[in-house]
């Protein structure tokens, strides 16, 4: 089965292929055809990963996987939650984001600085496919003081395991894929694989 994936994300992509590599999908990443992401409406993770995938379908006519993911952390009301990726302006990269996260917590106590990362991962098989699978997946953590480990992407070098033995940013592909929240998804949704 040909599925596309619907990101631009790198580290997603190197993610999804790992754990779909077993069930013999061979995804193809969007920009091999030329898709250029839509809009980010949503007011959900669940939205904008139906967007994104639907999106891919129209385009691609083929099968499509997206997820939506980010941080959410208990001293900011939630915040960045649906807007993580762009938590520092519409073209932020990674450094930029946690660096305006770590303002936005200066001054805030290690005990209260608790978190997770939340995803939801979607397959359609239509642009307008009535039944999606949806997995949903979290990850508890807290945020660091200041960034460690040089793997992952996004807030994986401030995301801090609840012992704070270390980071996401510090763990091997394989071991982030067993904790993270995307992993989590990833397994709900193929708890209802194959797709009807």
């Amino acid at each position: 089965m040909r599925v596309v994936v619907a990101t631009g994300n790198r580290g997603k992509l190197g993610e999804l292929t790992a754990m779909l590599a077993p069930l013999g999908v061979e995804l193809q990443p969007q920009s091999a055809f030329g898709i250029v992401p839509p809009p980010e409406t949503g007011t959900t993770f669940l939205d904008n990963a139906l967007i994104k995938a639907r999106h891919a379908v129209r385009v691609s006519a083929l099968p499509a996987i997206a997820d939506d993911s980010g941080l959410e952390v208990d001293a900011l009301g939630g915040a960045p939650g649906v807007y993580s990726a762009r938590y520092a302006g519409e073209d932020a990269d990674d450094a930029a984001n946690n660096s305006k996260l770590l303002a936005a917590l200066a001054g805030v106590s290690p005990e209260k600085r608790s978190a997770r990362y939340r995803a939801v991962i979607v397959f359609v098989n239509g642009s307008n496919d009535p039944n999606p699978l949806i997995g949903e997946g979290a990850w508890e953590g807290r945020i660091a003081l200041a960034p460690r480990g040089d793997g992952g992407f996004g807030y994986d070098p401030l995301f801090e395991l609840p012992d704070g033995s270390s980071t996401a940013a510090q763990l091997t592909p394989a071991r982030k894929n067993a904790l993270s929240h995307r992993g989590a998804a990833l397994r709900a949704l193929l708890a209802q694989w194959p797709p009807r």
